[in-house]
């Protein structure tokens, strides 16, 4: 039996709703699940299903990810689209350039603009990947119904768009 550290508790606000006693400890058990939550995620990221070879850097596989969803894009386009820095999309797509998984090309409307562009070693790569991370969330979940699931995925995507939401509101005007 895993070590009682609010990560098995079924009902940490012991039925309370927001604005009333009890509201406190659900939030702190809520931040507390998410710190177990990125710890956990962490620790198995690096070996998907104990593959190491279909492990994938955080920060490569949501760059990857997003050129294979949204197609070649300019560094500007991908940064805007990922919420950070141009200069730390430059930064963590030069190793993906160096690896051939990701493709420099000329734009094909302005020829001195670069697009980057997923390769076919990438897209495999990312397939491999995703694999591996597909059959880890059903081992996670595998005793989860359908709903579950769905619930689930319908929740941690509203979590993350509302940080994503937050982080927008809370950042200065980035000059063009």
């Amino acid at each position: 039996m895993p070590p009682q550290d609010m990560t098995t508790a079924a009902s940490p606000s012991g039925g309370a709703t927001p604005g009333h006693p009890g509201s406190d400890h659900l939030l702190d058990a809520l931040q507390h699940q998410v710190a177990v939550f990125a710890r956990r995620a962490e620790q198995t990221r690096l070996g998907g299903v104990g593959q190491v070879r279909n492990s994938m850097d955080r920060a490569a596989y949501l760059l990857l990810n997003r050129l294979d969803l949204e197609g070649p894009m300019g560094v500007k386009a991908l940064a805007a689209g990922m919420g950070i820095d141009s200069s730390t999309v430059t930064r963590q797509v030069a190793p993906l350039v160096d690896t051939g998984l990701v493709k420099r090309t000329s734009h094909p409307e302005d020829g001195r603009a670069v697009v980057l562009q997923l390769s076919p070693r990438g897209q495999s790569r990312l397939e491999e990947v995703r694999a591996s991370r597909r059959e880890l969330m059903h081992q996670v979940t595998g005793d989860w119904s359908e709903e579950e699931r769905d619930t689930f995925c319908t929740l941690l995507t509203r979590f993350n768009a509302s940080l994503a939401a937050r982080q927008a509101a809370h950042q200065p005007a980035q000059e063009n």
